[in-house]
């Protein structure tokens, strides 16, 4: 029986895990998203975490520890720079595994594993569904009054589209006129 053996051996010996992890964890802080499987992204997650954690604190004895896991000093010097900046104010969960499909060639399980702050498209719909989508009824143009804002230097001015468009619609009646005489 298994009872207290957390780690998942992944059908490799010790010394091929470390290695395999080690090269998974770079790409991972090096590209900030992987496609692998769902059980080696879950072994990747329990390895990066604490990384990542022992990132925050930039110091000469957390950087060679993290170099001693990683063995790559671009990745060590791009986890300390950019990630633990970006994942400063964050307690913990520093990745996301996403499942996509099962591979064709022997139906495994396949994910995407990548870090919570470096997807913009995740964070861009948690901004929108904030917002209210419910609509007016009434469907008429006069009672609709649409905000436009123009950004000139540190000034932001707003505008509505109704004045737009009765600015628009007296130039071309000034080049109708124009054209005609």
């Amino acid at each position: 029986m298994r009872h207290n053996k957390k780690v998942n051996h992944l059908g490799r010996t010790s010394a091929h895990r470390k290695a395999m992890l080690s090269n998974m964890a770079s790409s991972l802080i090096l590209h900030k998203r992987i496609e692998t499987t769902v059980a080696k992204a879950k072994a990747l997650r329990k390895y990066v975490e604490p990384l990542i954690t022992r990132a925050k604190v930039d110091s000469t004895h957390n950087r060679r520890i993290v170099f001693s896991y990683l063995e790559n000093k671009y990745a060590v010097t791009e986890l300390f720079r950019e990630v633990a900046v970006k994942v400063g104010d964050r307690p913990g969960g520093y990745t996301r595994i996403l499942k996509t499909r099962t591979r064709l060639g022997d139906a495994a399980d396949m994910c995407i594993i990548e870090l919570v702050d470096y997807n913009e498209n995740m964070l861009g719909t948690k901004d929108a569904s904030k917002k209210s989508k419910r609509r007016s009824r009434s469907k008429s143009k006069k009672s609709e009054t649409k905000v436009a804002e123009t950004t000139v230097g540190s000034e932001t001015t707003v505008e509505s589209a109704n004045e737009n468009v009765e600015v628009k619609q007296a130039e071309e009646n000034n080049n109708d006129t124009t054209a005609k005489e």
